[in-house]
C-alpha cells in the first residue's frame, strides 16, 4: 500500500510561557491521501489551528511524527503550500492581481505564465472581470475568492484553510462552500481545511477527523460518503444528518 501523502502519528504539542506549560495537544494522529479535502473539527481551543501550523512548518512539536510527501509525491515546504486565512488578508495598496501574484513573485516564478495562471484563477473563483480593482471595492465573500486564488496561483501540492468562511455572514458562507466544492474539484487540489462548523464540514469534505477538547487527540476519523457534485439539497438528506449526528455525539452535542 503507498505511503499517504500527509502522516501525522501521535503528535504532541506544548506551549510554554514562563514556568507554565500548557499541552495544547495530547495524541493526534491521522492520514491525508492525494487529492483529499480533509476537515478538521472540534471544541474551539483544542488545538485544530495548531495542528495546522505544525502541518505549514509555522510551529515546532514535542513529540511523534509529520511527515509530508512522498517518494511518488515529493514535497518541498518552501513552494508546495498555499495558506488560506481566517481574514482575506489582502495588500490593500495592491490591486486584485497583483495581490494573487504575490506567491508567485516571491517564488520567482516566470512572470508571463504566472499572470496567465492568475488570471484563470480569478476566472475558475468567478472574479474575471475584477483583476484592477482594489480590495476595499470587493465584498468580503470576493475578498476570500481572491485570497483563494492567490494560495492556488505558485500551483502548491497542499492548501491549508484555517476556518475562511468564519467571518462571512450565513449566506455567502453557504455560498462560498459550494465555491469551494467546485475549485476543489476542478483543481484536484489536497485540502486541510479548519472549522467549528460541523455542518461545513461534511457538506465539504471527502473525509472529517474530529478532535476532542484541548488537549487535542483524534475522536474520529469519518469517511463521507455522499453523492457528487454536493448541491445545498443534500443537507436535507438522512445520511447528511447521520454523519453530523455522529460528530455531535463525539463532542458531547447530543
Amino acid at each position: 500500500m503507498a505511503d499517504p501523502f500527509i502522516h501525522v502519528a501521535n503528535v504532541r504539542k506544548i506551549y510554554r510561557k514562563q514556568n507554565e506549560a500548557f499541552l495544547a495537544v495530547s495524541d493526534a494522529s491521522f492520514d491525508v491521501e492525494v487529492g483529499e479535502l480533509v476537515s478538521l473539527v472540534g471544541p474551539s481551543g483544542c488545538g485544530k489551528t495548531t495542528l495546522l501550523k505544525i502541518l505549514a512548518g509555522l510551529f515546532d512539536y514535542d513529540g511523534g511524527e509529520v511527515r509530508i510527501g512522498s517518494a511518488a509525491h515529493p514535497f518541498d515546504p518552501s513552494r508546495d503550500i498555499g495558506m488560506v486565512f481566517q481574514q482575506a488578508l489582502l495588500l490593500k495598496w495592491r490591486r486584485v492581481l497583483q495581490n494573487v501574484l504575490l506567491p508567485a513573485e516571491i517564488l520567482g516564478l516566470p512572470r508571463r505564465e504566472s499572470r496567465e495562471r492568475a488570471r484563470d484563477l480569478l476566472a475558475l473563483v468567478g472574479l474575471a472581470g475584477f483583476e484592477d480593482k482594489y480590495p476595499y471595492e470587493l465584498s468580503g465573500g470576493m475578498q476570500q475568492r481572491a485570497a483563494i486564488a492567490r494560495a492556488l496561483v505558485h500551483d502548491p501540492k497542499l492548501v491549508l484553510m484555517d476556518e475562511p468562511f468564519g467571518a462571512l455572514d450565513a449566506l455567502t458562507r453557504e455560498k462560498m462552500n459550494i465555491e469551494l466544492r467546485s475549485i476543489w474539484q476542478k483543481s484536484r487540489k489536497t485540502i486541510v481545511f479548519v472549522t467549528h462548523g460541523i455542518a461545513e464540514a461534511v457538506f465539504l469534505s471527502t473525509r472529517v477527523v474530529v478532535l476532542t477538547a484541548a488537549p487535542a487527540r483524534m475522536a474520529d476519523n469519518i469517511v463521507i460518503d455522499l453523492p457528487q457534485p454536493r448541491t445545498l439539497d443534500v443537507k436535507t438528506t438522512e445520511i447528511f444528518g447521520e454523519y453530523t449526528r455522529r460528530i455531535y455525539r463525539h463532542l458531547g452535542m447530543e
